[in-house]
């Protein structure tokens, strides 16, 4: 049967090629036509369509090839392998087509990837495997005795199911003595037989006559049927039923209600004596059988069963009338179906991609779709549409084809997916209509960088932070989905105070939160700035950045310092006040900075300890330790104050500085009151320095610092050398420091002296400062008054100036 199939084929193969490398060299849809016989067997070729159509034979396993048929009849199968169509089901001609000649299976082969839809046409040829058949074995018919020559009698036709040359083509009728055949071709092409009697009958002579009827196909080999006809001659009959008509034409609407009259047909009889004529349907199909009914009293033709247009658009019946002699007549009925718009539109879905990407170039096949109905005319005419205000179109690509493809470009992030309906309305009157929803998801690009809640972040923290402290946190969204929606956080890198970045700060990569890698000191870093990068999962990714302003909160975590009175342990710092100093008198000014900030900073000054409270006071603000009244010769020489500086945080923090003040107003009183302490502090000094030396001893490891003290004892026995040379402690002038910018210390005083060392009571010679204004100060009363009293002591041996150190 294969090799059958090849030569039903071989006749236009080489037009039908031409016509598919013509169509498909552009890579658009077509059509494609092959032929084969009838009952080829399953599994047999029908055609190479990969070959036909120009294709690699991959490319049907890549895009998916498939057969689809509107009416899910499968005939024709596909073998992706080979590219080759193969019968799948077993085609019977007459089953598929009935009395049609011309015969064919349609089906459409579809491919993905990117869509393709190719039209596919299988012409089924028909083969002699049907015999023609009678529709009775034996036909009996009665003649009267008294018909005349030429009579016709009708017979039964075959009926031969094949087509063109394989129907039936001709009748024989033996033996031929009395009656001879008289065959007519119809106009729909069926051969109507008749018995035409040319020798007179005599019953007396013979009642019964025996005849065989042949009718032969054109079929190679040739089939044949029989059928015995058995005349029996009757007496006296001779006129036979005559109808009004030879043909009657009518029309019946499809889904017409049962006993609805179709027709009445009539037939008359010359014959006085005849009895009633009756009705018959001659040689009627099982479907007419089925359909109608006649009476045979009356010749109505009533329906009585279900008459679709879709399946039988005419008929035509064959109606004998025959009276009681036997004598008969025949005429047709032709009933044309009028249609009705009872089918509504059959929407097939024949390729669908679920979901399709945001970024699918207008244009994009989404779907293709079959439509089919099954009336006619305008009933059969369909618009296909689909939603309004959407991002999808249909188009017509072949007859009952349509093509949904994208109009315009899509975003995912405003229209995730879609419920698209597909709407097929009829042209009847009222029109029918299907409707098919499909949900196309689509799927996401990464076309957008995570977004953050805010242009800039603005954060505090504390200074002295535990380590790991939560700064903040940054925020940023994608709005696209799936990974390409998924954020992660990066520092940028940069340097910090000459550090890597990531040694201050760390970021948690998937929330975003902020850490603090170490403690900070505001005195050290104030502020910074860092950005943060925010970047999604897409590939390539997408990302963001932030600016991130970290500001350092000033804790009170500093004590102030005092820089004036400079505190030794080696000496003694001593301010001298005059006994004739008046109420206001300025003593010395305790000057302390606090490296903190703000409030913290803020410094105010207490009197804690006095020899004399009632003598001296401190200023709050400024630290200034003035008189408060006059001093008198009851005031003891030595006076000792204690001096508490405080700052404002919370908790305070403080500092407390001691201030050694002489009341005298020669400079031997001075020296007598402190000499006491100058031992005990050389004896302290001495202590330590045995102390140190003994600890150096112990440890090997603190031999650099051993060295160090001993550089630092010879470079003071050789300052004190020029001093102390007979034994006696001199006077050390005080160091004072420059005036500061933040005004917290207001006076600066300069001294210049020189001394004999030929005993340690011996006077001192002073030399006359640089300047008459010894004492320089913002203040000009203060400045006046120190000047006012330079010049009553001038003449004085030694001239004392605040502020001796012993």
């Amino acid at each position: 049967m294969e090799s059958g199939g090849k030569g039903w084929l071989h006749g236009s193969l080489l037009f039908y090629i031409v016509c598919a490398l013509a169509l498909f060299s552009s890579r658009v849809t077509g059509q494609i036509r092959y032929s084969i016989p009838e009952e080829m067997s399953v599994g047999s070729f029908v055609g190479n369509i990969a070959l036909d159509l120009g294709l690699e034979p991959k490319r049907l396993i890549s895009g998916k090839a498939r057969v689809f048929t509107s009416d899910s009849s499968e005939y024709i199968g596909l073998d992706k392998e080979n590219g080759h169509l193969i019968v799948k089901n077993k085609i019977d001609r007459e089953e598929l087509c009935g009395e049609i000649s011309a015969c064919s299976v349609s089906f459409d082969v579809i491919f993905d990837n990117p869509m393709e839809l190719y039209r596919v046409t299988v012409d089924i040829q028909d083969i002699n495997d049907n015999s023609p058949v009678f529709p009775k074995s034996k036909i009996e018919q009665e003649i009267s005795e008294l018909a005349v020559l030429g009579a016709r009698f009708p017979l039964e036709s075959a009926i031969d199911p094949d087509v063109g040359v394989n129907t039936l083509q001709k009748y024989t009728l033996q033996p031929t003595d009395h009656f001879k055949l008289n065959v007519q071709n119809s106009e729909d092409g069926s051969k109507n037989v008749e018995m035409v009697l040319h020798s007179p009958l005599d019953r007396e002579k013979k009642k019964h006559h025996n005849l065989i009827l042949t009718a032969f196909d054109g079929g190679k080999p040739q089939r044949s049927a029989t059928v015995q006809i058995n005349i029996i001659v009757l007496d006296v009959n001779d006129n036979a039923p005559v109808f009004s008509q030879s043909s009657y034409k009518t029309s019946v609407v499809e889904n017409a209600p049962k006993s609805t009259i179709v027709t009445k047909v009539s037939a008359t009889d010359a014959d006085e004596s005849s009895h009633g004529i009756q009705y018959y349907f001659e040689h009627a199909t099982s479907a007419v059988k089925a359909l109608f009914s006649i009476d045979a009293d009356s010749g109505e033709v009533k329906v009585i069963g279900d008459i679709d247009y879709e399946k039988h658009k005419q008929f035509k019946i064959k109606v004998k009338a025959k009276d009681h002699g036997g004598l008969t007549d025949s005429c047709e009925i032709i009933i044309d179906v009028i249609d009705v718009n009872d089918n509504t539109p059959k929407i097939t879905i024949m390729s669908f991609s679920s979901a399709v990407s945001e970024d699918a170039a207008p244009g994009t096949v989404i779907a293709m779709i079959n439509v089919q109905d099954l009336d006619s005319g305008d009933n059969s005419k369909i618009t296909c549409s689909i939603d309004l205000n959407s991002p999808f179109k249909i188009v017509s690509s072949l007859t009952n084809y349509y093509n949904l493809v994208t109009e315009s470009e899509l975003d995912r992030e405003q229209t995730a997916e879609y419920n698209i309906t597909i709407t097929a309305v009829d042209g009847g009157n009222p029109p029918l209509s299907s409707k098919e929803i499909l949900n196309l998801k689509i799927s996401d690009v990464n076309d957008h960088a995570p977004q953050f809640e805010q242009e800039s972040y603005k954060a505090f923290i504390a200074e002295n932070n535990p380590q790991s402290t939560t700064i903040l946190t940054v925020k940023a969204e994608d709005m696209d989905w799936g990974p390409n929606a998924k954020v992660s956080y990066f520092l940028i890198d940069g340097d910090l105070n000459g550090a890597p970045l990531a040694s201050y700060i760390s970021i948690n990569s998937e929330t975003g939160v902020i850490y603090a890698e170490k403690s900070f000191d505001y005195e050290q870093l104030k502020s910074f700035k860092m950005q943060v990068k925010a970047q999604d999962g897409g590939s390539p990714p997408l990302s963001n950045n932030v600016t991130l302003n970290i500001i350092i909160q000033d804790q009170n975590d500093n004590a102030p310092q005092v820089l004036y009175p400079v505190q030794t342990g080696a000496s003694v710092v001593a301010e001298i006040v005059p006994r004739a100093a008046d109420v206001g008198y300025l003593v010395t000014k305790v000057v302390a900075v606090d490296v903190d900030s703000g409030q913290n900073a803020w410094l105010s000054y207490k009197l804690q300890k006095a020899t004399d409270r009632a003598l001296f006071e401190v200023g709050l603000q400024n630290g200034e330790i003035r008189t408060v009244r006059q001093v008198t010769d009851k005031d003891a020489v030595k006076q000792k104050l204690t001096v508490v500086v405080e700052d404002n945080g919370q908790p305070s923090r403080s500092a407390v500085v001691s201030i050694n003040v002489a009341v005298a107003d020669s400079f031997p009183e001075v020296l007598s009151e402190f000499t006491d302490f100058t031992h005990e502090k050389q004896y302290n000094d001495n202590l330590t320095f045995y102390l140190v030396l003994a600890l150096a001893v112990v440890s090997l490891l603190f031999i650099v610092s051993v060295i160090s003290i001993i550089s630092v004892k010879i470079y003071r026995w050789r300052q004190n050398k020029l001093f102390y040379k007979s034994g006696a402690n001199l006077p050390v002038i005080p160091y004072y420091p420059p005036v500061y910018a933040d005004g917290t210390l207001q006076h600066v005083y300069n001294y210049e002296m020189c001394g004999t060392t030929d005993s340690r009571m011996s006077d001192m010679k002073f030399v006359r400062p640089y300047s008459q204004n010894t004492l320089v100060s913002q203040s000009r009363l203060g400045t006046v008054q120190r000047e006012k009293k330079e010049q009553e002591v001038d003449d004085l041996t030694l001239e004392v100036r605040p502020g001796l150190m012993f």
